[in-house]
């Protein structure tokens, strides 16, 4: 499986005031916007740990996944949540020749933790050998900051803070996470069972 971001956060989309007022930084001195473009990098830094941790798109984007094999054969799990509309599903041969699969032949699941595309009949059509399929969808809480819940909010911007306070501390180059954050996000990490496959 690939997973590929078609799109991106706008950077006028990222809560730049917020994170702002989250540092206390200073405003009124005609310098306010000097610091933008680090706040921005420390943001999408942050959102995307965020994502990575919990497979929760938060800010909605597109996305194209490529499978090589189905999981269950009436059943595909999607590797992030939410998933909000499919918009292409394509089975791809082995020379690259792309076929249209019919929308009317499968279905989105929606689940907060793993949306499924189903199909309508017994099975998912068969992927050609040594093919591919392709399921192109938009996921995420909504196009807006105030979209996403205000726990995920709120962890963003302590983690943010955190690269921000430590942004010179090469001790941690490992990487770590604060516990405050941890616990904002516990709730919307998957479980991993059956020796560690998502179910």
């Amino acid at each position: 499986m690939m997973l590929i971001e078609e799109t991106s956060v706008p950077d006028g989309t990222l809560p730049v005031d917020a994170f702002k007022a989250h540092l206390r930084l200073g405003s009124g001195f005609g310098t306010d916007s000097v610091q933008d473009a680090v706040l921005v990098s420390f943001l999408r830094a942050a959102l995307a740990a965020i994502e990575a941790r919990t497979g929760k798109v938060s800010i909605a984007r597109d996305f194209t996944c490529t499978f090589t094999d189905w999981r269950d054969r009436d059943a595909q799990a999607l590797p992030v949540a939410p998933v909000t509309a499919l918009t292409g599903f394509v089975l791809i041969d082995r020379v690259g020749e792309r076929t249209d699969v019919d929308a009317g032949i499968y279905w989105l699941e929606r689940d907060m933790h793993r949306p499924r595309v189903r199909s309508v009949g017994l099975a998912l059509p068969l992927i050609p050998r040594n093919g591919t399929a392709e399921l192109a969808f938009t996921a995420g809480y909504g196009p807006e900051w105030t979209d996403v819940p205000a726990d995920l909010r709120q962890a963003v911007l302590l983690l943010a803070a955190h690269y921000y306070e430590y942004r010179d501390d090469t001790s941690l180059s490992d990487g770590c996470m604060p516990f405050g954050v941890t616990s904002l996000i516990e709730r919307y990490r998957t479980m991993r069972i059956f020796g560690g496959v998502t179910r």
